[in-house]
């Protein structure tokens, strides 16, 4: 074997150089096709040229075939072809190249020659941007958001549930004004508790927001910069910026400790820099500016807007109404949220208690609304984000509008607007019906313990706010969504690079294990195929027999079958061949709407295109417009436009639909027993070749 050119390997240093060893981490932010993909890519490329590699992968499904410390020790570089974070701490030491996952499929051999020369990775270095080549990516600021959102959520829904849960079971209205729980009571500690994960949640999002530009130098100035700007008495102001102010200094931080760390230091520095001196420079600066140039404006909104305020009391009730909403809903804690509250209590004193019931009433129209938007429209929201919406829908009922903040600041162009036009019909209600609340607190539970006056219309103010937020909601994301599929669908109809989908949060996140399928190697072109347009192997007699009777005909456990194979696909456009897809699909009665399997297919596609390059194409829903996981095969002879990476088309189309229920792991492994047996260029060949239905499902029941 030729060495390449380059600086030598920085192996183990035993003697055992005739035989390289090599490691590679291959991962993707959705799914696992890809990722398996460019872990077989790679290691058929190491084991061609006589290289010993391991492959580590970080699929959806966890972790598998993880390198410990002696594979590391050993090795004489890692490759790391990943559209995710990897931590790279443990490669400290060793030459270790970075790329997208596409590239790991798309250059296996390059990566090879390449990983020797790359560049030694330090401890606390920063991570190497990923090598283009994956298509048309989301910004590094959408990913950072995403990143901090997905963190975020599980202390917005544990802080809001349990503090709802200790309201709703252990307090009471006080004479004096509030909702009380008896000190030194179970449900005050539960309550505490409760609180504790409010107050982690805007430094965990502004923390995780960092890190994810920064790595881990960003994080504790992160999450001290969020404490900060949540903290309003740091900056002589009575409400905090909330988690806009999280989502600055977030962003502050991760690109002030990217600046930093470009910064030439002294050799016997650099090994405290990331774990003392960026964190400290970071940290002080950010807070610092925070609170004498950020915190200063904040301060004077939060004055001039109650000066404001006072000077509407006598305004239409109706005006003033709408107003308090707007501000109620805009920033669900911060300063202009905090200004309609703090008005709206300050007043119950004074005897004036029809402000706070307008506020009362705005108050759970945010978490309301979105969560009712979640089961409105189950198809635009991922599994995490449909769960999140049945904690905001609980939060809402005991006036906890931080429950819509995952969703504000996931998608804020499109829930914010929603949530203010919501709360400002709730706040105009509460208005001209003169609902008053004597407590200063909101939502339905206020007026379940007796606080509220005119509950009837309070409940009618509540009610058509919220199905105002949730429409709006639903309306926004939809337009939305048709704006992304529609310039994705030109994009492929003109060979343009796919837009990998992201995740969020994590959330997230939108399209949340989803698979972003990538390229694998050239196939061989078909030896022949039928001619008949739209062929299929089963009779397509409405009366044929349900898939599990097909017996020995049977594929991935059944989900694919004789009645979903097809010789010839007739489309020669994608949305075409995916109709055409989700109509063969049909056949075997497990298909309740085609449109909506259609429509749903076509999404995904719009969020990155899953054609794999090299004549393969995987397009697949996760809907429940069908009843049970099912798949379907076809072939076609001239090949389908895609958007694959490497410009081929699509020749052999595998659709995948499954259920909202089965939308995990099964999904999932649909998807990596494809995947990895696509790999297999015989395998591929074979289905190419295949002359008639009887052989084409001989070849596919290979996959098991």
């Amino acid at each position: 074997m030729t060495s390449p050119a380059g600086p030598p390997p920085t192996g183990s240093g035993d003697g055992e150089q005739q035989r390289l060893r090599l490691l590679a981490v291959t991962a993707c932010p959705t799914g696992i096709a890809h990722t398996y993909m460019a872990a077989e890519k790679l290691a058929q490329a190491a084991e061609s040229r006589g290289i010993d590699m391991k492959v580590e992968t970080q699929g959806s499904i966890g972790a598998e075939n993880v390198l410990d410390d002696n594979d590391v020790k050993h090795a004489d570089g890692v490759i790391v072809a990943a559209d995710k974070d990897v931590d790279l701490s443990r490669f400290a030491g060793k030459r270790v190249l970075t790329v997208g996952v596409a590239e790991g499929i798309r250059h296996p051999e390059q990566l090879i020659e390449r990983v020797l020369s790359a560049p030694v990775h330090t401890e606390g270095g920063a991570p190497t941007a990923s090598a283009a080549g994956g298509g048309k990516e989301r910004s590094v600021g959408y990913k950072a958001l995403m990143n901090g959102v997905s963190y975020m959520i599980p202390f917005v829904v544990v802080g809001g549930l349990l503090i709802a849960m200790s309201l709703s079971i252990g307090g009471h209205t006080d004479p004096s004004g509030g909702l009380v729980i008896p000190k030194d009571s179970f449900w005050m500690d539960v309550n505490n508790i409760g609180v504790i994960g409010f107050t982690l949640m805007v430094p965990i999002l502004s923390g995780y927001i960092a890190y994810a530009i920064g790595d881990r130098p960003a994080l504790v100035p992160g999450m001290i910069g969020g404490w900060i700007a949540n903290t309003g008495e740091l900056y002589d102001s009575k409400a905090g910026a909330g988690f806009i102010g999280a989502i600055v200094t977030g962003f502050l931080a991760g690109y002030l400790v990217l600046w930093i760390k470009k910064v030439k230091v002294p050799k016997f520095a650099q090994p405290i820099m990331p774990i003392i001196v960026i964190p400290i420079v970071a940290t002080t600066a950010l807070g610092l500016f925070f609170i004498y140039v950020i915190g200063k404006p904040i301060s004077w909104v939060f004055e001039h807007l109650t000066d404001w305020l006072s000077g509407m009391t006598g305004a239409s009730a109706v005006l003033l109404g709408a107003i308090l909403g707007l501000m109620i809903a805009f920033d669900m804690g911060g300063p202009v949220n905090k200004t309609a509250f703090l008005f709206g209590a300050g007043l119950i004193a004074t005897g004036n208690q029809t402000v706070m019931g307008m506020c009362a009433a705005a108050i759970p129209v945010m978490p309301l609304g979105q969560g009712l938007a979640t089961l409105i429209r189950k198809r635009l929201y991922t599994e995490q984000e449909r769960e999140t919406g049945f904690a905001a829908l609980f939060m809402g009922c005991f006036g906890i509008s931080e429950g819509a903040i995952p969703f504000a600041a996931a998608r804020p162009a499109q829930v914010i607007p929603a949530n203010m036009l919501g709360g400002a019909v709730a706040g105009a209600i509460a208005g001209v019906a003169g609902v008053e609340d004597a407590v200063p607190h909101g939502g339905p539970i206020v007026a379940v313990l007796g606080a509220v006056s005119g509950v009837p219309m309070f409940f009618v103010a509540v009610v058509i706010g919220s199905v105002v937020t949730a429409l709006v909601t639903v309306a926004l994301l939809d337009l939305s969504e048709r704006a992304r599929r529609g310039e994705a669908v030109g994009e492929a109809g003109a060979a343009a690079g796919p837009e990998p989908a992201l995740v969020g949060v994590g959330a997230g996140a939108p399209g949340g294990g989803d698979v972003v399928a990538e390229r694998t190697v050239r196939a061989a072109e078909p030896v022949g195929a039928p001619a008949s347009s739209g062929e299929t192997v089963a009779p397509a007699s409405a009366g044929r027999a349900p898939a599990e009777e097909v017996g020995v005909g049977e594929v991935l456990s059944g989900y694919l079958t004789r009645q979903t194979v097809q010789v010839e696909l007739g489309a020669r456009d994608k949305e075409s061949a995916i109709r055409e897809m989700g109509e063969l699909l049909a056949r075997t009665g497990r298909v309740a709407d085609v449109e909506e399997l259609v429509a749903c297919a076509l999404r995904r596609e719009a969020q990155g295109t899953t054609g794999l390059g090299d004549d393969i194409a995987i397009p697949h829903a996760k809907t429940d417009a069908v009843t049970e996981p099912v798949v379907g095969f076809a072939r076609s002879a001239e090949g389908v436009e895609w958007g694959s990476l490497d410009g081929t088309k699509a020749k052999l189309v595998f659709m995948i639909a499954v259920p909202e229920a089965a939308a995990g792991d099964e999904h999932l492994r649909i998807l990596a027993l494809l995947s990895r047996k696509l790999m297999d260029v015989g395998f591929r060949e074979r289905l190419l070749a295949a002359s008639d239905a009887d052989t084409l499902l001989g070849v596919l029941r290979e996959i098991g």
